[in-house]
């Protein structure tokens, strides 16, 4: 189930699509510098391995919808494009979604920095998260967010999320193995 959209106020969010491209790259482009800090990175693995990934090639426009679309089909992860009017302003995923007894997920954001600060990324967590509790039926949904990233910490704390614990080398980011803060929103619905 992957909801054709969700409406707040101020954003919608709507799964990316084909003709989204140049929008998207055009966004992606102008916030590199402002993004690059806090981007995931593929860890150097060694050739050969069961777990290697080649970190140079990145994954075309056309493929990377193409597993959103995939992956929200078998319910393991609901990705969406954040829009402000007709302006795309970030872009919203609730991935690693478990279901059975621990029935979980986690968000990841970014937002452009030219609509940071104006309460969108928030508007889009809580939006992203009603979506997690309500219609799949979770219990827990976490943001992991590295430390120095402030205004990142604030959009969890504004959502409801709760500060859990630290994470320590957590995830791969700009690099380098990270460390990073647990935010924590749990489903009071489901006991």
């Amino acid at each position: 189930m992957h909801p054709t959209k969700l409406s707040g106020s101020e954003v919608t969010l709507r799964p990316m699509r084909y003709r989204d491209k140049s929008q998207w790259t055009q966004v992606r482009a102008e916030n590199r510098e402002w993004l690059d800090p806090w981007e995931a990175t593929l860890p150097n693995i060694p050739a050969g391995s069961p777990a290697y990934e080649d970190s140079s090639v990145r994954p075309t426009f056309f493929q990377m919808v193409s597993l959103f679309r995939r992956e929200a089909r078998a319910g393991r992860s609901y990705s969406f494009l954040i829009w402000h009017n007709e302006n795309l302003v970030g872009q919203i995923t609730m991935g690693g979604v478990t279901y059975g007894a621990m029935r979980g997920a986690h968000i990841g954001y970014w937002i452009d920095k030219n609509f940071a600060n104006r309460g969108f990324t928030t508007q889009a967590v809580e939006l992203i998260s009603e979506f997690g509790f309500t219609q799949l039926g979770l219990h827990r949904i976490e943001i992991n967010v590295r430390p120095e990233n402030d205004a990142s910490c604030r959009v969890a704390e504004k959502a409801g999320f709760e500060f859990e614990g630290f994470k320590k080398a957590f995830l791969h980011i700009d690099g380098a193995w990270r460390d990073h803060k647990c935010f924590v929103k749990t489903n009071e619905l489901i006991r």
